[in-house]
């Protein structure tokens, strides 16, 4: 049985990214990610996204969007059956490091209400919820 590695996206993953994300990630209501979006993310920020890979397969990641002021936390996902083993964890720790070593003061992770597994990850993670916030969003496709 081969290890677990983290290391940045590549553009050949992008198919990959968006098929992990269907089975993995917190998606809701709101419309799926295009190649094109993240294939735009990859090539402004080709350190943003973190993925893990197992036997040539993805099957965790992390976005780690860095503007140079604020510093955002999207996509956590692992696929179902590479759950409970910390990857998670991982990705999140991976994820932060590069954040602060860019100059961020801060971190923040949008999480859906509903996403109990996720809640308790950031929880457990030292992050708390900012009630007092709320995210509005305007498509403007």
């Amino acid at each position: 049985m081969g290890e677990i590695r983290l290391r940045a996206a590549e553009r050949a993953d992008v198919a990959a990214l968006l098929a992990l994300w269907e089975v993995a990630a917190e998606n809701d209501s709101r419309p799926s990610d295009s190649a094109d979006a993240v294939a735009r993310l990859l090539a402004r920020d080709p350190q943003a996204c973190v993925v893990a890979e197992f036997d040539g397969r993805l099957v965790g990641s992390i976005v780690a969007g860095w503007d140079g002021w604020r510093a955002h936390l999207y996509r956590l996902a692992v696929h179902p059956d590479y759950r409970r083993r910390g990857l998670a964890r991982r990705l999140l720790v991976a994820a932060e490091e590069r954040l602060v070593a860019l100059g961020a003061g801060r971190l923040d992770a949008m999480v859906l209400e509903g996403n109990d597994l996720g809640q308790s990850l950031w929880r457990s993670s030292g992050y708390t919820p900012q009630p007092e916030w709320r995210r509005w969003v305007k498509p403007v496709s």
